[in-house]
């Protein structure tokens, strides 16, 4: 038989097109239909004997326990385009300066790296691999087309299809998913084992109260769950999750199974003032796990959209600075610094040009850059009111026997924003990106060289670079002094 009489007919070629395209359609329909029982990844309570941590979320994680009492009470604070904040990491790395005998950087100097919604990429990225994050985190998250990927994902792997039919699993434990190679599958765990003396704060939202919801020891401590064990993608994610668009992260609590942590001084005063009340308030809701045992969590941005305000409501709950430093050694603090990069957009379009009905994408858009710019503002407004009025009790403080701050201690508070860019081509084109996971080469470009510029330009960085030489001059000055001193003789 001629070997072209082995091959199958036209008609019947079509014949089993159709029927493997009916057969795929049912096989997707027996799929989808029979409704998957997976279980994404799910937070364990607290081991029998694991220790207590020694204060709620009142106290402010910028300083560890286990380490030596810094001169510097440094925090970054990241928010948003990954890019730009990448940028702003870059100029801090390469801003160098003398600190008690020893060169280093202010980025060296960061003992908090926080980071709400898409900042907390980066500010995760940080945490786990340090300086990696020049020269690997382009490669591994900004030049990736990590958005489509997504998309496709959810819309056509057949896995993932049938893993989002379960009513466990949603968009963001697939968002998790894919930046678990980001983060290589690195935990909280993880990151307390590394030697660097860098901590991480992640923020997310509860979805049914609006609080804030910190992955820190002592927020998970509320819930007598293990931080540890965490994956940084999970935290990242939940920080990430724009309502609609992305899927809630659950967490399971265990509030109310194991001992409570130690109650710090603010929690004990006679008289606690609004923020101390307001964040015993949000401590209170997770002591219950029979009421709520588990918590759903959204996009940080919606509670702290520069991921500061919880650290300033925490400077003010304590009631007083000496209060929030009171366990370092006396005169040990010569400057506390807090960075905020904010790297807000504009809304994509000017509704208020036309007299046209605003279409409903316009209508979202402004409702969340529109709103998001509100309360940019209201917490710039908040800092620099809670800065004046520290900076003074700081002026008071440091004068005291047994203060933990030195003489010449000082508070700067810097905030870093696309707006601020003096260059205004740069500006206009920066402003105008688009908030996505992925967005163009160029743009990137971009948004680093504006990072870096920010800093540059900011007047509030330059008086913290002359206070720090001129704080390594007195140093210097004084162990030259030590060693010309005349030695006594026995």
């Amino acid at each position: 038989m001629p070997f072209a009489d082995c091959l199958p007919s036209a008609a019947n070629l079509s014949l089993f097109r159709q029927r493997a395209r009916a057969l795929l359609v049912c096989t997707a329909c027996l799929l989808l239909g029979a409704c998957s029982t997976v279980r994404p990844w799910i937070n364990q309570p607290t081991a029998a004997g694991s220790p207590v941590p020694s204060s709620t979320p009142m106290a402010i994680p910028v300083v560890d326990a286990r380490d030596p009492a810094p001169s510097i009470v440094a925090a970054v604070t990241l928010s948003g385009a990954a890019a730009f904040g990448l940028g702003v990491l870059e100029e801090l790395k390469a801003t160098q300066f003398e600190l008690d005998g020893r060169p280093t950087t202010l980025l060296d100097e960061v003992g908090l790296i926080s980071g709400v919604s898409g900042g907390s990429i980066l500010a995760g990225y940080y945490a786990a691999f340090g300086d990696e994050v020049f020269t690997r985190f382009e490669h591994d998250f900004l030049l990736v087309n990590f958005q489509s990927g997504l998309i496709r994902d959810i819309l056509l792997s057949p896995g993932t299809v049938y893993q989002l039919s379960s009513p466990w699993y949603g968009r963001s434990n697939a968002l998790a998913r894919r930046l678990d190679t980001v983060f290589r599958g690195k935990t909280f765990g993880d990151l307390r084992a590394q030697p660097s003396r860098r901590r991480l704060l992640v923020t997310a939202t509860d979805l049914t109260t609006g609080a804030p919801f910190e992955f820190t020891p002592e927020q998970f401590a509320l819930i007598c769950s293990d931080l540890d064990s965490v994956p940084l993608s999970f935290a990242v994610a939940a920080s990430s999750s724009v309502p609609l668009l992305l899927s809630p992260m659950t967490l399971r609590n265990y509030g109310g199974s194991c001992p409570p942590p130690a109650m710090s001084n603010a929690e004990q005063q006679a008289d606690p003032n609004l923020s101390a009340r307001l964040l015993q308030l949000i401590a209170g809701t997770y002591g219950n796990a029979e009421e709520r045992p588990y918590l759903h969590l959204v996009d940080g941005g919606l509670v702290d959209n520069l991921g500061v305000r919880s650290l300033l409501d925490r400077a003010v709950a304590a009631g007083s600075l000496s209060a929030t430093y009171g366990g370092l050694p006396p005169g040990s603090v010569h400057k506390i610094v807090l960075i905020s990069v904010n790297s807000e957009r504009d809304a994509t379009d000017r509704i208020d040009k036309s007299d046209r009905v605003p279409s409903t994408s316009q209508v979202l858009d402004s409702l969340v850059f529109g709103a998001g710019s509100r309360v940019t503002a209201e917490t710039t407004a908040m800092m620099s009111d809670v800065t004046r009025r520290l900076s003074l009790e700081l002026e008071a403080a440091r004068s005291l026997p047994g203060s933990p701050f030195a003489a010449d201690a000082e508070i700067h508070v810097i905030n870093l924003s696309l707006h601020d860019l003096r260059d205004a081509s740069l500006r206009h084109a920066v402003l105008r990106v688009p908030t996505a996971l992925t967005i163009l080469p160029g743009q990137v470009r971009e948004l680093r060289a504006a990072g870096r510029q920010a800093v540059r330009e900011s007047a509030t960085i330059q008086r913290l670079r002359r206070s720090l030489d001129n704080h390594a001059g007195l140093t210097a000055l004084e162990a030259t002094f030590e060693y010309a001193a005349p030695k006594s003789t026995p």
